[in-house]
């Protein structure tokens, strides 16, 4: 009989100390950050899930090609080597590294985007529709029907509207649309991937009405497994095959190397547009530094090189994708309502579902991290009203976001089975005491990009 356990595809070689806490320190710590989990200082929570971006342990390997950075401000080999292992996946002309992925965000939308214009995508995370909006255009949602309901199981859910882009294109057409934006997976949306079906279906689209499709390519091998698994056809290729010919369908992307790079740091920009590779990397040059460095340093690109062989290999994929899921089926077999089925890096808790008395405008997501924190020390994400409601311009009132969600985002290679296992216990226990939650309203909020740095106070009885 087969063995059935899938176990972690590494060895440990070297550890780090948590620093354990009470509840009463934590009380004190929460109190302190505002009630605003970003606030916190790193050392004072024992399970980090704020976000796997940048958060991953790196490999050997990757640690052993740091010592052939090449510092070399232009021309260094190891942009070359960056650039080589960057191209087995995404087939595109011009690689242009950058810091991280919302320099590349940046430096395209100053590129492509005029004040008034609109970029539809399935989903924008922050960064994106931030970037998008600052320079006065329309970050505009199109996800498909079926991730309105968090509890289906719909294999895709990540997908376009692809219906919905087709009459937006339609009515607005090239001039009011500079480009389509494609995030893969569907961050925003729970972790859930999109299918390559609907990358071709959006891709004819885009060609049909001459407007270029970009992909925000951050988690892109995890995305690529899931078609693996879930669409027929792929089943018996590899997943550096399904990437490319996912990406062949792109007229470029942007990329975090935080996330699927197995990278700390750093990110790029890519093109088949001679003409406009060579206006953002002017750009580059004012911001980030010359083009073959965009801000890093050559031992960053080489552990990005060594990374983006890595994150392909389907026996970490497997380890990967089972853990998120392992997380999930737990908390939700006791009952606790999560985006279905889990995603790739992530698991998504319905906050609103879980605090049904907890006003959106009472933020539950907010009061679910901050109980999360106080139970056990674990650090979440809201992901719901603070996150993506907004203020209408002449009134000033607030509009919450659609979902109101806590993101579990786990770190690539960081933590083991009773890790995950100590996190489900302490859901429970949160799940078991939820009607006691209170929620929360912003005592001070910045104009953009508020969940940073907002600061919160409880709702009085």
């Amino acid at each position: 009989m087969a063995i059935k356990t899938i176990i972690e595809p590494f060895r440990i070689k070297a550890v780090e100390p948590i620093r354990m806490t009470t509840r009463s320190e934590r009380e004190e710590k929460i109190r302190a950050a505002a009630y605003n989990v970003f606030l916190l200082q790193a050392e004072d929570v024992l399970i980090d899930l704020l976000t796997d971006s940048g958060t991953g342990a790196m490999s050997s390997h990757q640690w052993a090609a740091l010592m052939r950075g090449d510092e070399s401000y232009a021309g260094s080999p190891s942009y070359y080597r960056f650039e080589e292992s960057v191209k087995r996946c995404f087939p595109f002309e011009h690689i242009i590294p950058t810091h991280q992925g919302r320099a590349a965000e940046r430096i395209l939308f100053s590129v492509t985007c005029e004040p008034g214009q609109i970029v539809p995508n399935n989903t924008h995370f922050d960064t994106t529709r931030a970037n998008i909006e600052y320079r006065g255009a329309e970050a505009l949602d199109l996800p498909c029907p079926e991730s309105a309901d968090t509890s289906e199981r719909h294999p895709f859910k990540g997908n376009m509207d692809a219906g919905a882009l087709e009459a937006l294109l339609d009515r607005e057409g090239p001039d009011k649309v500079p480009l389509v934006m494609l995030t893969i997976t569907n961050n925003s949306g729970g972790g859930q991937p999109v299918s390559m079906e609907n990358v071709r279906a959006v891709s004819a689209i885009c060609r049909r009405h001459g407007v270029p499709l970009y992909i925000d390519a951050c988690r892109f091998a995890e995305n690529a497994y899931f078609i693996k698994l879930r669409e027929p056809e792929y089943g018996d290729r590899s997943v550096a095959e399904i990437a490319r010919e996912l990406m062949s369908h792109a007229d470029g992307c942007t990329m975090s190397a935080k996330k699927d790079g197995l990278g700390n740091i750093g990110g790029f920009l890519a093109t088949n547009d001679g003409d406009l590779a060579r206006q953002e990397k002017d750009l580059l040059i004012l911001t980030e530094g010359y083009p073959t460095y965009g801000g890093l340093a050559g031992r960053d690109l080489e552990a990005i090189a060594v990374g983006l062989e890595e994150v392909v290999q389907e026996d970490y994929l497997q380890y990967r994708i089972a853990s998120t899921d392992y997380l999930g089926r737990h908390i939700s077999a006791e009952g606790v309502p999560i985006v279905q089925p889990p995603g790739g890096h992530a698991i998504y808790i319905d906050a609103a579902a879980f605090l049904p008395h907890v006003e959106p405008l009472a933020y539950p997501g907010i009061a679910l991290a901050v109980e999360l924190y106080r139970e056990a020390g674990i650090r979440g994400v809201e992901i719901g009203s603070v996150m993506f409601g907004h203020r209408e311009a002449e009134s000033g009132e607030e509009r919450p976001a659609e979902k109101e969600l806590l993101r579990l985002a786990i770190p690539r290679r960081v933590y083991t089975q009773s890790h995950i296992d100590y996190v489900v216990e302490a859901f429970i226990e949160v799940w078991r005491r939820r009607e006691a939650i209170r929620g929360y309203r912003i005592a001070y909020e910045s104009p953009f990009l508020r969940h940073f740095t907002a600061r919160f106070e409880p709702v009085e009885e």
